[in-house]
């Protein structure tokens, strides 16, 4: 089949779990004798990566570089291009795109859309902007051939909104063997956060207990708002101001970053919207000890095997503090979570069910939609 990726920065990307998601789909389906387009943005991946597949190609499409209308641009533009070339499917990367997909439709090419999570109740969105990604839900749900949601929660959402039928593929985790620590800190003494700057990451919460915590350990932050921004600027003030507070920024050298997983004495998980979290099966793949907010979206996802929390600043810095001093707590709770991510969250089984949704006739295809 010809396969076309939409909606992501490009391939090899590390920008996201969209982006991550791609690494691994699209050599596997390549492996399978799939012929595989994957369209980005310029400047999205680098040119030199030696973890690029030949085989894989990779198409740039112009858009609107802002917060508001660079997912939307860069769909439109590769929706038409996809247009043009005719392939067989298309998979499809964020709700935004909905807009684009009666063309897609029209065109009697088959739709597989990753609906992703809830993204009309993110606190970073204007009204509007909650307005468009709403409207677009609706009509992603009316016109893809199949809906496929990363967690079991997501998928209730949207029988619930929009009656609609899904089909759930979860995000997968990379399994790594025992990586040394790149950057200065002690194994198991250091409290650890990966996430993008975004209020409904609980980052300004964590912001309040790192003061705390930074007085007896250090702690490593790692993310960014990826346009600069307030909670840039406190990240910044919070390193300068105490010697154990670490801002990495955003990494993109994966051996670096599963490394302060396996070493972390705990990691915070503070994502409070959408489905099945990329970094979190990541960080379970790797073995760290988690305290997460206690959402119903964590609680899938790590079962019995993480410390839940109340996004307030004492809950936060308590637990953390107390799993990172006790040798004991990180043992049970890393080993229990990778083990949880290797039954669930592989990425062969991943890929396996994306290529079966893509292929024409799949049980997954929404009843009445798509061609």
């Amino acid at each position: 089949m010809k396969i076309a990726i939409i909606g992501t920065r490009g391939y090899p990307s590390y920008y996201g779990g969209f982006e991550t998601a791609v690494r691994k789909l699209a050599p596997f389906l390549a492996d399978r004798e799939h012929d595989v387009t994957v369209y980005g943005r310029r400047g999205g991946t680098k040119a030199d990566d030696p973890t690029r597949d030949p085989r894989v190609r990779s198409i740039e499409t112009p858009g609107i570089e802002s917060s508001a209308l660079s997912t939307l641009s860069h769909g439109l533009t590769a929706v038409l291009h996809a247009l043009v070339k005719r392939p067989d499917a298309v998979l499809v990367m964020n709700v935004a795109n909905g807009y684009w997909l009666p063309l897609l439709r029209l065109a009697r090419i088959r739709t597989v859309v990753n609906v992703d999570g809830i993204e009309w109740e993110r606190a970073k969105w204007s009204r509007l902007g909650k307005f468009v990604f709403r409207l677009g839900a609706r009509l992603t749900a009316t016109h893809a051939t199949v809906l496929v949601v990363d967690s079991v929660e997501i998928g209730k959402t949207w029988e619930q909104l929009f009656g609609a039928t899904t089909t759930f593929i979860p995000y997968g985790g990379e399994e790594v063997a025992e990586l040394p620590l790149k950057d200065e800190f002690a194994s198991g003494e250091y409290v650890l956060a990966v996430a993008r700057f975004v209020p409904e990451n609980t980052i300004e919460e964590f912001f309040d207990a790192a003061e705390l915590i930074a007085a007896e350990r250090p702690v490593v932050i790692v993310g960014s708002s990826g346009y600069g921004g307030p909670l840039d600027e406190r990240a910044a003030a919070l390193a300068e101001r105490h010697a154990n507070v670490h801002w990495l920024g955003h990494v993109s050298d994966d051996p670096r970053l599963f490394a302060l997983w396996q070493h972390a004495g705990a990691y915070f998980h503070g994502h409070s919207v959408g489905g099945t979290n990329p970094a979190l099966v990541q960080a379970m793949m790797c073995g760290a000890p988690v305290v997460a907010r206690d959402t119903k979206y964590s609680r899938e996802v790590l079962a019995d095997s993480a410390r839940f929390v109340k996004p307030v600043l004492h809950d936060i810095a308590e637990a953390l503090s107390e799993v990172a001093q006790s040798r004991e707590a990180q043992k049970a709770l890393g080993s229990g979570a990778r083990e949880r991510a290797l039954k669930h969250y592989n990425w062969q089984g991943v890929c396996e069910a994306y290529e079966t949704a893509l292929l024409p006739g799949s049980a997954h295809d929404v009843v009445g939609n798509g061609p």
